[in-house]
C-alpha cells in the first residue's frame, strides 16, 4: 500500500515539473492557451464520435447482418438474385457478356469492392474468376440492361448496384449460371489453344481426375500444359491427335448434354 501511494505522489510531482516546466518557457498565456485548444479538441472529438455512433447505428438498421448471403445470376434470365439460405432477399436487372466475351460460368466469390465511376458505374465487387477481372458493377450504359450487352461483368442500374453493394461482404458466394449445364451453358463449343471459360476449367477438372493434367491449380485457360495432357489422352483413348476439343472428346471424357 506505502509502495502505491508513494507512486501516486512520484506521478504528481513529475506532472507539476512538467507543467512548470511549460509555463517557464511559454508563460500563464501560453498554458492557457494550451488548454483552450484541450478543451476545443475534446469538444469536437466528442461530436465526431456521437456522428460517428449515429452513422454505425443506421448502418445495423440499413444493412442486416445475414448468416447465409449468397448471389445467384441467371444469364438466361438477366436476373440477379440476392439470397440469404433460400430465402429471396430482392433481384435486379442486369446486363451479361455479349457474343464473344460470354460472363464466367461458374460458383465464385467476391473478393474486392470499390466504388468506382465511368463505364463501371457507382460500384464494383470483383469475382476470383482465373481467367480476367470479372466483376459485378454499375454502369453508365443503363439502356444496355436486359441484354448481352457487356465485355463479361455482370452489368447492374446505379442505384441496383449501390443497393446490392450495401449486403456483400468479402467472400459473399456467387454463382452465374446460363441453363442447366453447368459450365457448358453455352453449349459445347470447339475448344482451341489459347480459349479460356468455364468450360476450358471443366475440361481440365476432367483430364486432372483421370491423371493426365497433373497440377493444384485449375485456371480455366488453354496452354501448353492442357495440350500435352490432351494429347496424352487422345493417344490413349484411340483418338487422333488434335489440339481442338471437340464432340469426339467431348464425349470419351463423358460430356454429354441432355436435351
Amino acid at each position: 500500500m506505502r509502495k502505491k501511494i508513494f507512486m501516486v505522489i512520484v506521478v504528481m510531482l513529475l506532472i507539476m515539473l512538467k507543467v512548470g516546466s511549460f509555463i517557464a518557457f511559454h508563460g500563464e498565456e501560453g498554458l492557457n492557451r494550451l488548454l483552450s485548444f484541450k478543451a476545443l479538441s475534446d469538444k469536437y472529438a466528442g461530436e465526431y464520435y456521437n456522428e460517428y455512433i449515429q452513422w454505425e447505428a443506421r448502418m445495423i438498421q440499413e444493412n442486416p447482418d445475414y448468416d447465409d448471403l449468397k448471389i445467384l445470376v441467371d444469364i438466361s434470365e438477366k436476373t440477379l438474385y440476392l439470397l440469404n439460405g433460400n430465402e429471396l432477399i430482392k433481384k435486379y436487372p442486369i446486363a451479361s457478356g455479349r457474343p464473344g466475351n460470354p460472363s464466367p460460368l461458374g460458383s465464385w466469390k467476391i473478393i474486392n469492392k470499390a466504388r468506382w465511376g465511368g463505364g463501371f458505374g457507382t460500384r464494383w465487387m470483383g469475382l476470383n474468376v482465373p481467367w480476367g477481372k470479372f466483376g459485378i458493377h454499375g454502369t453508365n450504359k443503363p439502356n444496355s440492361i436486359g441484354y448481352n450487352a457487356s465485355a463479361g461483368c455482370i452489368r447492374m442500374n446505379n442505384r441496383d448496384v449501390e443497393d446490392l453493394y450495401k449486403y456483400v461482404k468479402h467472400g459473399t458466394p456467387v454463382a452465374i449460371a446460363n441453363g442447366l449445364h453447368g459450365p457448358f451453358g453455352y453449349g459445347l463449343q470447339t475448344i482451341k489453344p489459347g480459349d479460356f471459360g468455364a468450360d476450358v476449367m471443366e475440361v481440365q477438372r476432367r483430364l486432372r481426375a483421370l491423371g493426365y493434367y497433373k497440377t493444384d491449380y485449375l485456371d480455366g485457360k488453354y496452354g501448353p500444359m492442357m495440350e500435352e495432357a490432351v494429347y496424352r489422352f487422345q493417344r490413349d483413348n484411340n483418338l487422333p491427335k488434335n489440339p481442338h476439343i471437340g464432340w469426339e472428346m467431348y464425349n470419351a471424357l463423358g460430356i454429354i448434354l441432355m436435351e
